[in-house]
């Protein structure tokens, strides 16, 4: 494809949430219960933890959420402005501006629903009057991070957004579209109005299990949502968990994956692809990048940049041994870095 022909090729909504990152100890995590490696929504005795951390000398604001994070690394791989765009909700505040301003310079196309966000070319955010922007407290020990995510604004999210011509436009450009599991707690009507929509076009429609607690207490909207789902990314602990709640006596994920692979389709346009990680281990059957512990600065949007990575190759359609090397090596650059942030431009080849 030339360059111009990729214009908002790859869409994303999820939760916009801008991280608050900071290294703490295991009494930080003791004080506010929270267990190494957790990927949780905030609940009411998290909220103080946010000003804690903000208080911390080496705190971070980094722009996040995790389809975000993917469709930026995306857009940074693929070096070609406006490939991508993004939609989501934040808040009429300084936090939202600095997501926009971080947007802009992704180079994304954001669709804020305002929160109206338009980002990676087109960050579309809705903007909300009256919630504050979602955030999120990235607690790292050790570079093990804990995610305890307060989605305020982000879960204003509303279809009435998506539906306006000048979102939907975004909608009908994209030939790929991704959605974090995260989404189905805020605005699973959208996700239907999407997936739909790919399926009718032929168009590549992909999700990720993204937590436990989605695949145990969101199963519902989990289970209606992925028939339309061409690819589905996640991790092994996810898969773990998708497994159990439906009764598969199985722990093995290729078992696993090949499971998800085989469940009930809504297009027969594409067959399902399953994509678990396993940390340091080989991704199913392709090796990763082995990293010396020493280099490892944190885990914060390793399994996002993966998606990215595999994202970036995968509309330029390339074989998935490619998608997998690249989504390998944008997991590699960001965990040798704060959060989810990455050089001036790639060095993949």
């Amino acid at each position: 494809m030339e360059s111009g022909s990729y214009e908002g090729v790859l869409l994303g909504m999820g939760n916009p949430l801008l991280d608050i990152s900071a290294v703490v100890d295991e009494a930080f995590l003791a004080k506010y219960d929270i267990k190494p490696g957790n990927a949780i929504l905030a609940e009411e005795k998290h909220l103080p933890m946010y000003n804690e951390l903000a208080s911390k000398v080496n705190v971070e604001y980094i722009a996040g959420g995790s389809t975000q994070n993917s469709i930026r690394v995306a857009q940074w791989m693929l070096q070609i402005p406006g490939a991508t765009s993004y939609m989501g909700c934040i808040g009429k505040d300084k936090f939202g501006e600095e997501m926009k301003k971080d947007a802009q310079a992704a180079g994304l196309h954001h669709c804020t629903y305002c929160l109206d966000l338009t980002i990676f070319k087109q960050a579309h955010y809705y903007e909300d009057d009256n919630a504050p922007t979602g955030t999120c407290a990235v607690c790292i020990v050790g570079g093990e991070r804990s995610l305890v995510a307060n989605l305020s604004a982000a879960n204003c999210y509303r279809s009435e957004h998506l539906k306006r011509p000048e979102n939907w436009t975004l909608v009908e450009k994209a030939k790929y579209i991704y959605i974090a599991g995260f989404f189905l707690t805020v605005s699973p009507d959208s996700i239907q109005l999407v997936a739909e929509h790919a399926a009718a076009t032929n168009k590549v429609f992909m999700m990720n299990l993204s937590a436990p607690f989605i695949c145990e207490f969101f199963r519902d909207a989990q289970e209606k949502a992925l028939p339309y789902a061409d690819y589905i990314f996640g991790n092994e602990t996810e898969a773990r968990t998708f497994a159990k709640v439906r009764g598969w006596e199985t722990e093995n994920t290729e078992e696993i994956a090949l499971k998800i692979s085989q469940l009930p389709k809504a297009s027969g346009a594409h067959k399902r692809i399953t994509v678990i990680t396993q940390g340091c281990d080989p991704v199913k059957t392709f090796p990763v990048i082995l990293l010396p512990k020493e280099k490892l600065v944190d885990t914060n949007g390793a399994g996002d940049a993966f998606v990215g990575g595999f994202l970036s190759q995968l509309v330029q359609e390339k074989s998935i041994d490619e998608c997998v090397r690249a989504a390998c090596y944008a997991a590699n650059v960001i965990i040798q870095r704060s959060g989810c942030t990455y050089p001036e431009k790639p060095d993949f080849n």
